[in-house]
């Protein structure tokens, strides 16, 4: 088994993830067979508990993973499933550390961060590799080197090229900045960041270099004489419209061939006729451009927007805009604004989202925009949360209940037509909040003759969750008696997947309580997000 460790310098979100997963994409052009893992500096256990403003949008797996969002960019790229297998916390290897200490599985010595903590993180690369039958694994570092959250996996990867020389390859992927009063690009941040990793005994066979624009001859020089390693080792990662066009670049300075040669395997050239294709369909010229409004709460950090708390909706949105070929434009409209000023803030886009959420901050604005969409018939597409305010905003505005609500925002409501599932309620009350939702995908029977039946063209499908409230059947004929539709249900447990209204009430009015933004790939999209597209373009 081969290893490939990839780490990252002088900024953190420099592109690591994509970078592991095209050199993976490569390797697996060239016929080998590639396990991908992320390995992440914090104590959570997993990415649930942690707030999408932090650190991005967790990316749900299909065994129920919640995982860093670097977890879906291997998906997309290698079309593959990823799992618990893929995804390590440091407080996850702390956690087994501990826990094997108290039974006694170290017959007594004196636990420590070298070697019980390395070890650890060593034993999860090697069995991964072994459950994936991996002829290499590929180890993406979390964070930045320099950090001291990380030094125990630079440890274990020191360790591991000590041990199989021949069977490592270090690849440093790092910034290089232009100041734009210089006018040229600065290779000083990156010399000290592999300053840093040679600190810590690990010289790196190849820096990837990002900048805005390709790296000249001057800068590689400077490079090779700074970092110790050789000009044509030095590959410039510049700047792309799309991350998918990221494994052409490297490819085009045959990095994969270099990498295969470093560790003395053998090269076949991948056959990239397909991926490219596929790219000049997104650059293509497109003759429409459709606006989708996205009512969110988790867009603001301080002054400034994030694109990555809604990762997976903009890559599906994406995905799904180059099948149906229109160009796209989201506007980001905070869901506490739309509480205060009202639905008519949003104006008329040609669809409008409700995305995941938790907690009651800006649910109200969230219940208006799904009230706002159904009385101005423009397209509406409710993701979990969103299925949830489509619910409200109609128990409240066609059943005639004002005081329809969620439990999680108002448990002294008379109709709480969306409460809490009745196996969760005992971790909710002494605040477990971590595990306690029902994650990963769940089976579904889609009801006949329903827009959800057209789209997914079956009875059986499934979807990946993550939440813990539920329509509440209780309520079930109320709706359906004013026209409101139940088209799927899950199979084991019978609870509401999908809603929707009629074709004759609204041209597209569909919420589902799973996540489909996770299971969509760049060349197989998921037919809600093309299915939504499709009625916005109308």
């Amino acid at each position: 088994m081969k290893y490939i460790f990839i780490s990252g310098g002088v900024i953190s979100g420099i592109g690591k993830g994509i970078t592991a997963a095209s050199i993976a994409f490569l390797l697996k052009g060239s016929g080998y067979r590639v396990a991908p893992i992320k390995f992440e500096n914090y104590l959570n256990l997993d990415a649930g508990t942690i707030n999408p403003i932090e650190h991005g949008d967790p990316f749900l797996c299909e065994d129920g993973t919640e995982a860093d969002m670097d977890i879906g960019t291997y998906e997309k790229f290698l079309g593959e499933e990823m799992g618990r297998d893929n995804f390590v916390t440091m407080g996850e290897i702390y956690k087994t550390v501990i826990e094997r200490e108290r039974r006694f599985e170290y017959d007594g010595e004196d636990v420590e961060a070298i070697p019980h903590v390395t070890n650890e993180i060593i034993q999860r690369i090697n069995n991964l590799g072994r459950l994936k039958k991996a002829d290499i694994v590929v180890i993406e570092l979390g964070g930045t080197a320099g950090e001291y959250q990380n030094v125990f996996y630079y440890e274990a990867s020191r360790l591991l090229t000590l041990k199989h020389p021949d069977d490592v390859a270090h690849i440093h992927v790092s910034y290089v900045p232009t100041p734009r009063h210089l006018g040229e690009p600065k290779t000083k941040p990156t010399q000290l960041s592999v300053r840093t990793l040679n600190s810590l005994g690990i010289q790196p066979d190849f820096i990837v270099a990002r900048s805005e624009q390709y790296m000249d001859e001057r800068r590689r020089e400077r490079f090779a004489l700074f970092c110790n390693v050789h000009s044509e080792n030095i590959i410039s990662a510049p700047d792309v419209k799309s991350p998918y066009e990221v494994p052409l670049v490297l490819e085009d300075q045959k990095l994969n061939e270099k990498i295969l040669k470093r560790l003395k395997l053998s090269f076949k050239k991948p056959n990239l006729t397909t991926w490219k294709k596929f790219i000049d369909g997104i650059y293509s010229k497109k003759a429409k451009t459709i606006k989708i409004a996205i009512v969110g709460k988790y867009f603001g950090t301080g002054n400034y927007q994030l694109r990555d708390s809604y990762a997976a909706l903009f890559d599906a949105l994406d995905h799904a805009s180059w099948k149906v070929g229109v160009n796209l434009e989201t506007k980001w409209i905070d869901a506490e604004s739309v509480e205060r000023k009202g639905g008519e803030m949003i104006g008329r886009p040609d669809g409008i989202i409700v995305p995941i959420g938790w907690g009651e901050r800006g649910a109200e604005g969230m219940i208006a925009a799904a009230g706002y969409a159904r009385d101005k018939k423009i397209p509406y597409l409710g993701l979990c949360y969103g299925l949830q305010h489509a619910v409200i905003s109609f128990a409240r505005d066609v059943i005639g209940w004002p005081d329809a609500d969620t439990e999680e925002k108002n448990k002294a409501t008379k109709h709480q037509v969306i409460h809490l599932m009745p196996a969760q309620k005992k971790y909710m009350d002494r605040r477990a909040y971590g595990g306690t939702m029902r994650l990963g995908t769940w089976d579904a029977r889609v009801k006949k003759g329903t827009r959800a039946y057209e789209i997914y063209g079956k009875i059986d499908t499934s979807e990946r969750h993550r939440h813990r409230y539920e329509f509440n059947d209780k309520y079930v004929k109320d709706f359906e008696r004013h026209g409101l539709i139940i088209s799927a249900r899950s199979v084991v447990e019978n609870l509401c997947e999908i809603i929707e209204l009629p074709k004759d009430r609204h041209p597209f009015y569909f919420g589902t309580q799973g996540h489909p933004e996770y299971k969509s790939q760049p060349t197989k999209p998921h037919p809600i997000f093309v299915a939504f597209l499709r009625a916005c373009v109308i």
